[in-house]
């Protein structure tokens, strides 16, 4: 074979190979590639994650950059909602929705009478923009009432969030960061009802005729037990958008990515966060019940009397951190009588020079009352009684000396006489 042809040969088997090295390339490569330094190398343009007991952003890229949400604005209706409409059970008609071609829908039957609780499933889990409508409806009376509403909790947060819609489609004007997000999140935990949807697989909204049985869009929570959160989101323009929360090994904490070009990268991004994040982290017990804060000493006796902590504290903590205690408002001793956990002062935890956690300070075993004799031995021993009782003692002596010397020149006299004049 000649050079030339050899040389053909070889461009043709580079050009038949190209594809296949395209296609097996990225296969080939870790969902989420790790740093030098362990931290994830996340795909999203802006993401976040924050531990929620120290409030530490463990890792944020952009994270304020107002940007497209998609249907994570559902999160800022759900908020709305459970602040104005605490009732989960009462009802309400829902409306027709005029869905355009690919929305995503809860399937809801116009006329029915719903419960606020499966309104909220039907949003929250198949990310239904009809449910999210008829709860705007049914808290505000209409769609612009309820966005108005959607503004001005935003500007109460004092976030850079505004919104056009109740749903997430894509508006001028219409955006959050992943910070707000995490904010917004942050506030909706505080509800029980919230947090369970969330949490749900699956879920059937029994209020429906006939019930309608809907599934999570969230794979995380599908796939990783410790996931227990919170939603998903997608436009075409606004890319992918995943908030997550989770809870592992006692560690909680809430991830926000937007932009993602794939539901696989949002959905690796958000793994690789949530791993991350509670990676860094344990629970410690700074503080354990019944662990001595000091010993004080008892009035009129020798003895000193226990001060044990009344409780054990456990926080969450970085890993290698060192948190400190610190006793305050002891009294100088203590006198009985006093029970067991009588309280005579306070310890506190003190994380980063900040006052995380104070537990009463109290006595480890009761205290009797002091004795008359013990009383009577304290007061002998004390350096002033003692002064006294000497110096009493000498102006007694003083004083016999004197009163014998006055009897002694009252005798002789009587012996010599009366004097002459």
């Amino acid at each position: 074979m000649t050079d030339a042809r050899r040389r053909a040969v070889a461009v043709l088997v580079r050009v038949l190979l190209l594809p296949l090295a395209l296609l097996a390339g990225p296969l080939a490569l870790p969902a989420v590639a790790g740093a030098a330094d362990g931290r994830p190398d996340v795909q999203a343009p802006a993401a976040i994650v924050v531990e929620l007991s120290t409030g530490d952003v463990v890792l944020g890229r952009r994270q304020d950059q107002q940007r497209g949400i998609a249907s994570t604005t559902k999160l800022m209706t759900a908020l709305v909602a459970l602040e104005r409409e605490p009732d989960l059970s009462e009802r309400f008609t829902v409306p027709r929705y005029a869905a355009s071609a690919g929305e995503s829908l809860a399937d809801l039957h116009p006329g029915d009478r719903m419960t606020m609780r499966d309104l909220l499933a039907g949003m929250l889990l198949p990310s239904g923009n009809d449910a999210a409508e008829a709860i705007a409806k049914s808290v505000a009376g209409s769609v612009p009432a309820f966005v108005g509403l959607m503004n001005d909790r935003a500007r109460a947060m004092g976030i850079d969030a505004r919104f056009r819609n109740p749903v997430g489609l894509d508006a001028d004007g219409h955006h959050a960061s992943a910070a707000d997000l995490v904010k917004i999140t942050l506030l909706l935990r505080r509800f029980p009802a919230f947090k369970e949807i969330v949490d749900r697989r699956s879920m059937t909204l029994e209020s429906a005729t006939p019930a309608i049985t809907v599934v999570n869009r969230n794979r995380l929570v599908q796939e990783y037990p410790w996931v227990d959160g919170v939603k998903t989101g997608h436009t075409r323009a606004s890319g992918y958008a995943l908030v997550g929360s989770a809870r592992r090994r006692g560690i909680s904490v809430i991830s926000a990515v937007l932009g993602d070009g794939s539901e696989a990268a949002r959905d690796s991004d958000s793994i690789a966060l949530l791993r991350y994040a509670t990676s860094l982290y344990d629970r410690v017990r700074p503080l354990r019940r019944l662990a001595v804060a000091g010993r004080l000493p008892l009035r009129y006796r020798d003895e000193r009397v226990r001060v044990v902590a009344a409780s054990t504290v456990t926080r969450t903590a970085r890993k290698g951190e060192r948190l400190r205690n610190r006793v305050v408002g002891l009294p100088r001793d203590v006198e009985g009588p006093l029970p067991r956990g009588t309280r005579l002062g306070t310890i506190e935890v003190l994380q980063r020079d900040r006052v995380v956690a104070r537990v009463p300070a109290v006595t480890a075993t009761d205290v009797a009352a002091a004795t008359f004799w013990e009383r009577l031995d304290d007061q002998l021993q004390r350096g002033w009684v003692r002064f006294l009782i000497g110096l009493a003692v000498v102006c007694l002596i003083v004083l016999a000396v004197l009163v014998g010397r006055s009897r002694a020149t009252l005798r002789g006299g009587r012996r010599g006489g009366s004097p002459t004049p």
